[in-house]
């Protein structure tokens, strides 16, 4: 695997992008699209949007200052672009972006890609009853087993912070589960 840095200066020659971009699509799409896919739900809308993270990395690699890890910064993208779906979604239903999350939750079992059983569509129920940050917590921390250093870098926020909202969204969602 080539090392971050390389990858980076790779994305920003023009003579190299392209096989860079390829190895970087290569290296980051499967995480990419788990981490989407525990926000949107459904596969297709994951994959759209998975493309659209992938185009807007694409287009901005210039802008990439090198602050975080390349992994943050792309983790960032593609978490304000699946919530930027979410939120288009709503609005084109006219309906609240958590009616949306629910409407997603329903489909679920309809979707073909889709290989859980009644518990995890009860856990995905639970989980909507969240607020937006403290399912953006849970599902990197539970699904994706990031560390709070990961989270608080992709969030821009401190460490602090998202362990108080993984330890109450913990608590409502226990709460929901054993009472529903």
């Amino acid at each position: 695997m080539i090392p971050e840095a390389e990858l980076v200066d790779k994305l920003k020659s023009v003579t190299d992008i392209d096989s860079a971009f390829k190895e970087l699509v290569s290296l980051y799409k499967e995480r990419l699209y788990w981490h989407i896919r525990n926000i949107v739900k459904s596969h297709d809308d994951a994959d759209d949007v998975l493309q659209n993270t992938f185009i807007k990395v694409y287009k901005n690699i210039g802008n990439f200052k090198g602050e975080s890890k390349l992994f943050s910064w792309m983790y960032r993208i593609a978490t304000n672009e699946a919530i930027t779906f979410i939120n288009k979604n709503a609005k084109r239903l006219q309906i609240t972006s958590e009616e949306t999350q629910a409407l997603a939750i329903n489909n679920l079992t309809s979707d073909v890609y889709f290989e859980g059983e009644e518990i995890q569509i009860k856990l995905q129920r639970a989980i909507a009853t969240l607020p937006q940050k403290q399912q953006l917590v849970f599902n990197m921390k539970y699904f994706e087993d990031l560390k709070f250093k990961e989270m608080a870098d992709i969030l821009e926020t401190s460490e602090g912070a998202l362990k108080a909202s993984y330890h109450i969204a913990v608590k409502k969602i226990e709460n929901f589960l054993t009472n529903n």
